[in-house]
């Protein structure tokens, strides 16, 4: 069985929120081993220094690499990766486990963003769009679309 993780900063303080991820984790237990890696905020004053925001994105980049699986197929959310269709992100994952990868690690950054060394460490870099999304809304969306994609995989009926 195929594993899928979330590793992202930040926990999810609203319980819509975290109702909305529990509902999709357990619809996608039929498809996948599914994970949510939460990692803590960097601690930053409320107008962070360029230096302190580097020191952060280095920070939180250090703990998100360390949950990377090994010989996972790696996919940073980040604003200049790669918008793709929902049969194009099912064909992707589908593919990652075709291509002996078992696990694949999606990555959600922090407030801001994610460090140049987890973006290269991305074998695809993944965008929603050029709208900007709270990244707590972010893990309810992408857990729909990583939903979405093992229904298109299936045959489901959820894809219309």
């Amino acid at each position: 069985m195929q594993i899928v993780n979330i590793i992202c900063v930040g926990k999810l303080k609203e319980k819509y929120l975290q109702d909305a991820v529990r509902e999709y984790s357990t619809r996608l237990s039929a498809f996948c081993k599914f994970n949510i890696i939460e990692l803590a905020e960097y601690k930053l004053p409320d107008k962070p220094s360029p230096s302190q925001i580097a020191q952060c994105l280095e920070d939180e980049g250090k703990r998100i690499i360390a949950k990377i699986s090994k010989n996972s197929f790696v996919i940073p959310m980040c604003i200049e990766g790669k918008i793709i269709s929902s049969e194009e992100l099912s064909e992707l994952v589908s593919s990652a486990g075709v291509n002996g990868k078992s696990t694949v690690d999606f990555i959600i950054g922090g407030s801001f963003g994610l460090s140049d060394e987890v973006k290269r460490l991305g074998d695809f870099k993944l965008s929603v769009g050029r709208m900007t999304f709270p990244h707590q809304l972010m893990r309810v969306m992408l857990s729909e679309q990583i939903y979405r994609a093992f229904q298109i995989m299936t045959g489901g009926k959820y894809h219309k």
